[in-house]
């Protein structure tokens, strides 16, 4: 049998719900609110096909473009050949969700403000960029109660 060219070609198990996750739709999920440039990623449902991206898009992180009742429009980037091209897309909200990837930044923004707020009333200088991890100091370590194994190739015996 040939490869069939449908739109939903090899989704079995991507468009599948999880374990546990099938039936009805949360509530919560209506009632998100989704503004213009908000960062989203995008994740098909398999329980509604109805504005259900493209199996392309579907892992995909974008921003948000335009709102709608039931959809959104997105901006996602998709790689054809050899350039990235800028695809927009509509998708009801079923099938997207906020994104993190923003988040561990943003957190760092405030404990900064925060850093810089405190260093300011105390009038230290301090510095708010990330410093890479340290290598570990030299030190002993102990064999009493761990005792050396010595690594060595196991002798190759010929079973007749």
């Amino acid at each position: 049998m040939t490869n069939s060219k449908g739109y939903r070609r090899g989704t079995r198990h991507l468009f599948a719900r999880k374990f546990r996750t099938h039936g009805v739709i949360p509530l919560s999920t209506y009632m998100k609110t989704y503004k213009k440039g908000d960062i989203v990623d995008i994740k098909g449902n398999g329980a509604v096909q109805k504005g259900m991206p493209h199996k392309i898009y579907h892992g995909r992180t974008g921003v948000i473009y335009n709102v709608t009742a039931h959809a959104v429009g997105v901006i996602v980037n998709k790689r054809v050949r050899g350039r990235i091209m800028e695809k927009r897309i509509n998708v009801r909200v079923e099938h997207i969700k906020h994104s993190r990837c923003r988040q561990d930044f943003l957190d760092r923004v405030k404990l900064n403000e925060i850093k810089k707020k405190e260093a300011k009333e105390k009038g230290e200088v301090v510095h708010c960029k990330r410093q890479p991890q340290k290598p570990v100091t030299a030190h002993f370590v102990s064999t009493k109660y761990n005792k050396p194994v010595v690594l060595e190739p196991i002798p190759y015996e010929f079973i007749a």
